[in-house]
């Protein structure tokens, strides 16, 4: 099942997946808020939309390890009801994410929409991986103050990323200690055929520091193929899950076009 895309109800494949088989899970779900999916109806009603995202939520927490991670992303109409669930399942929360941009959604009658959340939970607090050299970044005693107390490698980033379309260029640049990473927005060379994009360097961010090369990094939403194309490019393995056959197949044709970027370890059995 590892390194491909399989198409068709994440529950039903889920549910095929030994228990504790992988590493780090990243699941962007449907909001249902009314996005235009080709097979899939946004506008469920609350009730059995929450009925659902139980049940995804305890298939992805069975298949983890003991010592794995998961993130799930979300928008503001159902983030206090993904923490609660999470919460019920015995996971442990490590940050709750604010993913700011400026590229926001236009609105009329509410101040305009322009950040997501992000979730970020362990199964064990004790034991998990978390590569804090990975993704360490100057801080403001350093690139500002040139204060002496500063650690010589930097600081981890902070938990409010800053996405701005007009500094794509700068997406996790060294002086930089908060994420400026655009979203995908309709004229970027990186955006595919899928109405709702992540972008790839928070994908990336988070792969890095929460896995190892080789292991086993799962989205039960695959969608774009953001998170498997990250996965491949920095050296693990990958298992992506689509309801779509198209968008399925657009996901196999962006993975055919990547090489790994670090190397995959042999097994050990």
């Amino acid at each position: 099942m590892l390194d491909r895309i399989v198409t068709g109800d994440c529950l039903r494949h889920l549910a095929t997946l030994p228990d504790g088989s992988v590493d780090l899970a990243f699941a962007d779900p449907p909001f249902n808020i009314g996005y235009e999916y080709d097979v899939y109806n946004d506008r469920q009603g609350r009730a059995d939309y929450l009925a659902w995202t139980d049940r995804w939520l305890a298939a992805v927490s069975r298949v983890l390890k003991s010592d794995g991670s998961m993130y799930v992303a979300i928008g503001d109409e159902y983030a206090a009801e993904m923490k609660v669930r999470l919460d019920a399942l015995g996971l442990t929360m490590r940050n709750w994410i604010v993913w700011h941009y400026t590229f926001g959604v236009a609105c009329k009658r509410k101040f305009n929409r322009s950040h997501a959340h992000i979730f970020y939970y362990v199964v064990n607090p004790k034991r998990f991986t978390f590569n804090a050299d990975s993704v360490r970044v100057p801080s403001a005693r350093q690139t500002t103050y040139a204060d002496r107390r500063a650690v010589a490698g930097g600081k981890l980033p902070d938990d409010t990323w800053v996405l701005r379309p007009q500094e794509e260029d700068k997406a996790f640049t060294p002086e930089s200690d908060t994420w400026y990473v655009s979203r995908v927005c309709g004229t970027f060379r990186e955006r595919t055929g899928h109405p709702c994009q992540m972008p790839e360097a928070v994908l990336e961010r988070i792969i890095k520091v929460s896995s190892r090369p080789g292991d086993v990094v799962l989205d039960p939403f695959a969608g774009s193929g953001t998170t498997l194309a990250a996965a491949k490019r920095l050296g693990r393995r990958w298992l992506g899950i689509e309801l779509s056959p198209d968008y399925a197949n657009a996901v196999r044709q962006r993975l055919d076009r990547i090489e790994a970027t670090e190397c995959i370890p042999c097994s050990s059995t």
